[in-house]
């Protein structure tokens, strides 16, 4: 190849080297420029959607506060035993036909199991229990009813009283 070059005219090495001046640039603007700035305009793009998602949670943040003042004043009742407690919140919202089993772990504690229970409901649920008995899921695990239709789900769930 070095001896086809120097066999060259003057003019035609300068013609044959601009060639190859302009591949290469085109070789970096393709290969190395427009993937950088593919990638650079998805991360922006991501950016901008975690700002409106956060600009659009804010709200919330002042929600969390105000509740957190409500949960201080509201009347905890510490009297009942989480049994009772899980038995008739689950009777109130109508989840009692999906419980499984219930079976306490400690004075304060209760494992629930439910089977196709539609997940919305379980959720509110829950909400009652932390809202108006200071009950909250210590752990759990959920995974998809095999037999159900969407939105059901089959769940065991560790509830603690806090006092």
């Amino acid at each position: 190849m070095k001896d086809w070059f120097d066999t060259l005219d003057s003019r035609e090495r300068i013609f044959v080297l601009s060639g190859a001046v302009v591949v290469v640039i085109v070789l970096l603007y393709a290969f190395v420029w427009t993937p950088l700035d593919k990638g650079h305009k998805t991360l922006e793009a991501s950016v901008a959607a975690w700002e409106r998602s956060l600009e659009e949670l804010r709200p919330l943040k002042g929600m969390q506060h105000s509740s957190g003042a409500a949960k201080q004043t509201a009347n905890v009742n510490t009297q009942q035993t989480p049994v009772v407690i899980v038995d008739q919140t689950l009777r109130a919202r109508g989840l009692d036909r999906s419980l499984k089993r219930s079976q306490p772990t400690t004075s304060n504690g209760i494992r629930v199991e439910f089977e196709n229970v539609a997940f919305d409901d379980l959720v509110l649920w829950l909400g009652d229990l932390s809202s108006q008995y200071a009950m909250h899921v210590s752990s759990g695990s959920m995974s998809t009813a095999n037999r159900a239709g969407p939105g059901r789900i089959n769940a065991t769930l560790t509830l603690e009283r806090t006092l």
